[in-house]
């Protein structure tokens, strides 16, 4: 099962000449949602070959660097000629927010449009996965981060074995591997456990949006095998951070180091550090050795555990 993220934009507050601002795409078995939407996102999904065709729009929070290139964008749907509803999800405001974006824009949609605003802490059910909204720290607004949170799979069943113990291919095995009991024709019971190995963690991949270090960030990403964080500043501005409600480098790498994730992305820098990031890398390295530094267009694939 595959499963990536896409940064569509790495910039904080403004496009620079390297980098656009925030939108990411994230894709599950050929299911693509954008999170946040910022000026000019519609190019960059033309430009890293994200294609249209997404069912749903998460918004971290109603800055506008990351929610108005949103009007364009639908606005490009209808002309495409889309009649798959578009979901949009996002904290308390969305839907005011995208009543003036209607008004905006100006002709009717060619779909539907169903808006959502979520709670912090009540996830969003999906076919063999759910997305977690949590609560950030961004100040002055109302912000939230999302976790995509796989499913436990069952564990590995052992056709070989199957063959040795004389059970047929087909319904049997289906029926065991579900966790059921079979009984063969010659009366021998045979119990799940014989064939099927213990039950498989699911992937976590989390997406911070623009926060302080908080303990909701470290309680969602408890384990994740991906955390993207933002990292707006470096050490020579944490009073900055700390005033804008932004988070360092450093920062970034000690929430996945307390919550013992396995990579750590970051991600929304300051125009300062456009061109030249390094700054950022060394401190959060520091601090937490596996971090990649994002930058647009970049494809981060999360595979799942090598003995899986």
């Amino acid at each position: 099962m595959s499963l990536s993220l896409t940064f569509l934009g790495t910039s904080a507050s403004r496009p620079t000449v390297e980098r656009g601002v925030s939108s990411l795409a994230l894709v599950r078995e050929g299911e693509t949602m954008l999170i946040d939407c910022g000026e000019g996102t519609q190019r960059q999904m033309m430009r890293y070959g994200v294609g249209f065709n997404f069912g749903d729009l998460f918004f971290t929070h109603f800055h506008s660097d990351h929610v108005i290139g949103a009007v364009g964008l639908m606005r490009t749907l209808s002309l495409q000629g889309r009649t798959e509803p578009l979901r949009i999800w996002g904290p308390r405001g969305l839907t005011a927010l995208m009543k003036r974006a209607d008004a905006f824009g100006g002709e009717r949609l060619t779909y539907p449009v169903q808006l959502t605003e979520i709670t912090p802490g009540e996830p969003i059910k999906r076919k063999d996965y759910s997305i977690l909204p949590f609560a950030v720290d961004h100040r002055g607004v109302t912000a939230v981060g999302y976790a995509l949170i796989e499913d436990v799979r069952r564990g590995r069943f052992n056709p070989d074995l199957a063959r040795e113990l004389g059970i047929p291919e087909g319904p049997l095995w289906g029926k065991i591997h579900k966790g059921e009991s079979i009984t063969l024709a010659d009366g021998r019971v045979v119990e799940p456990s014989t064939l099927v190995g213990p039950t498989r963690e699911g992937r976590r991949l989390v997406i911070t949006g623009d926060t302080r270090p908080c303990a909701a960030t470290i309680d969602a990403s408890q384990g994740a095998d991906l955390l993207v964080h933002e990292s707006t500043f470096g050490d020579e501005e944490a009073a900055r951070a700390v005033e804008t409600g932004h988070s360092t480098a450093r920062e970034a790498a000690q929430v996945a180091l307390a919550a013992g994730v396995k990579r750590l992305a970051l991600t929304h820098f300051s125009a300062r550090y456009s061109r030249d990031p390094s700054d950022l890398d060394r401190e959060a390295r520091q601090v937490f050795p596996q971090v990649a530094i994002a930058r647009d267009g970049m494809c981060i694939e999360v595979p799942f555990e090598s003995n899986d």
